[in-house]
């Protein structure tokens, strides 16, 4: 059995659309590219989101770490 630790999932995440939400009810969508041990996520193509509709477009962003709360497969 494959082992499922955070990194391995975040690994698998890569070059996927996630769902990040973060502190303060925002969410973004968008492609994962990168992380880091702070899981710092770069997204491309993302959008912000609210009430799970498109907001606006924001095009590749940096997602600081300590401010996500959850990282969602779309």
């Amino acid at each position: 059995m494959a082992e499922r630790r955070p990194f391995d999932v975040l690994n698998n995440a890569i070059n996927n659309t996630v769902i990040v939400g973060m502190k303060g009810g925002y969410e973004f969508r968008g492609v994962m590219v990168a992380y880091d041990v702070h899981m710092n996520l770069v997204l491309e193509k993302a959008e912000q989101l609210q009430g799970g509709e498109v907001k606006r477009g924001v095009g590749t962003v940096l997602v600081r770490g300590d401010s996500v709360t959850f990282i969602s497969p779309s």
